[in-house]
């Protein structure tokens, strides 16, 4: 079968970029599962994607290495053409290896609210580019005559079908200590209700971009899924309503309290760690949650901690803990300067003005910033608004450095040496200096070194060859170290834990 055909390619293909340097092979499955092939000649491939999102994030990110294992593979330049089909199949993602790494619970028999899409006919065997593109035509149109011919129930969204904020999946910035809360925020945002990610509980310090998820999930299924009521709402408004619905001894006051969070589809809540000596609130919630995940809605959950280190009984540890459990972890400084120059184009298109922030003004805000995302866009915001109020297109960097003298909180990470990190580690572990950069291979020391060695690669974003020079080790084994690591805080939410205390205490110091 032609088909199958395309498949084994499209295989081909996916398996070679997942062996590509900065490729994160588990990114590659999530996003590539979601493409079908559809139609392949020398020199052109049509994928179809399940969703706009999809299609846009893999044209945005993946159609370079696409084409470059493509002409590899086959010797000859390659266009590729991506359309929207909603009728493509979706392929099973085997999640078993990694459901301990982000504490996903077995599947169970309730519905998701949104049911996978049916398999799209099977294209004929094309002959040149024009009948290939002839095709593309023909996919989006049956896409468009699939939702246009399907009525959603009109049960409006609270928020109504329009964004609550500016906060999307498409201008959250990924890297390293965020790449596994986005994933699965995606995932709860495209098929709402799947037991495996039933609750969602996304964890880390304020202002790491908990909200932000929160928010995309919610957009993204109010505009999506409008036939869907989503609700999101911050701890402590629902400890207020929660009380102030008791203290009105009014039955109806406390039904239209339940039924705000009992009858929407997609329950939100931020800042779940305020629930903590609330008792009445906090059982009031475990049964609104218990009842919604019961009926295959969709509960997503946010808090500074994990919910092990929440002071609450361990039945609502529990609950918590039961669906999909991820962190987000301090930005490392690539993500930063995403972060930044995002945020400066999203300045200059909202408040239609013309400034320049040159890179080395952008390297000088990301080293010197704290991890809260917050603390490092009002850098630039009091940049902008300086810009604005001098008159000028431009600020160089001692004017910076002065501008944002008692600005950080966090300290300067660009300050930092790669002893003041041996050091803390060498505390924090209990091992000598010389043990540390030694030749010594006991378990204790040697995760401690691969510990450092990764500390000194996040925080100072130095090269390879010059920690190595440190520790005594070649470069290869530095990368070996990092990538060890690296593995570790995908599988372990205790060693993303110890690395935070770590950071606090190196950066504190």
């Amino acid at each position: 079968m032609q088909g199958d055909k395309y498949e084994a390619i499209w295989n081909t293909i996916w398996n070679r970029i997942k062996t590509y340097d900065n490729i994160d092979a588990s990114q590659i499955d999530a996003f590539f599962s979601r493409l079908q092939p559809q139609a392949f000649s020398e020199g052109f491939l049509m994928l179809t994607a399940d969703t706009e999102f999809i299609k846009k994030w893999i044209e945005s990110h993946y159609t370079t290495v696409i084409k470059r294992a493509l002409e590899e593979t086959y010797g000859v330049p390659f266009t590729i053409a991506i359309e929207v089909d909603p009728n493509t199949i979706i392929k099973s993602i085997d999640t078993t290896t990694s459901s301990n790494a982000v504490g996903i619970s077995e599947p169970q028999s309730a519905a998701p609210l949104v049911q996978q899409p049916i398999s799209l006919h099977e294209t004929s065997q094309l002959s040149n580019e024009d009948t290939l593109r002839l095709s593309v035509s023909e996919s989006r149109q049956s896409a468009l005559e699939a939702v246009r011919d399907y009525e959603f129930p009109c049960v409006p969204s609270e928020n109504g079908n329009t964004m609550v904020s500016g906060y999307t999946f498409e201008n959250f910035v990924i890297g390293t200590s965020n790449r596994m809360a986005y994933s699965m925020a995606v995932a709860v945002a495209e098929t709402p209700g799947e037991r495996q990610l039933n609750p969602l509980f996304i964890y880390g310090k304020s202002g790491l971009g908990k909200t932000h998820l929160l928010r995309s999930i919610q957009n993204y299924i109010d505009l999506t899924y409008p036939h869907l009521r989503t609700v999101y709402v911050d701890t402590m408004e629902l400890v207020n309503d929660y009380t102030d619905a008791t203290a009105s001894k009014s039955n109806k006051a406390f039904t239209d309290f339940k039924q705000r969070y009992e009858t929407a589809d997609v329950l939100l809540v931020d800042d779940v760690q305020s629930l903590q000596n609330k008792t009445g609130t906090l059982n009031m919630v475990f049964q609104i949650l218990n009842r919604m995940i019961d009926h295959g809605k969709q509960v997503v959950l946010s808090a500074d901690r994990a919910p092990k280190h929440i002071d609450i009984e361990e039945r609502y540890k529990s609950r918590f803990n039961s669906g999909g459990t991820c962190d987000i972890q301090p930005p490392e400084l690539e993500t930063k300067l995403g972060i930044i120059r995002n945020y400066i184009e999203e300045c200059k298109t909202t408040g239609n003005i013309d400034f320049t922030i040159s890179n080395e003004v952008q390297e000088y805000i990301a080293q010197n910033s704290s991890s809260n995302i917050r603390e490092l866009k009002s850098a630039v915001t009091k940049i902008i608004f300086n810009l604005r109020n001098s008159g000028k297109n431009d600020i160089t960097i001692n004017e910076v450095s002065k501008l944002l003298a008692d600005h950080f909180s966090g300290g300067a990470m660009k300050r930092l040496s790669i002893g003041d990190i041996q050091k803390i580690v060498e505390r924090y572990y209990n091992i000598s200096h010389t043990e540390l950069v030694g030749k010594k291979r006991s378990a204790n020391i040697t995760y401690a070194r691969q510990i450092a060695i990764y500390l000194c690669r996040t925080m100072i974003d130095i090269p390879f060859s010059s920690i190595g020079a440190e520790f005594n080790r070649d470069h290869t084994t530095v990368m070996y170290s990092v990538n060890s690591v690296e593995e570790k805080v995908k599988e372990s939410r205790e060693v993303n834990e110890e690395l935070e205390i770590l950071r606090q205490m190196i950066l504190e110091q």
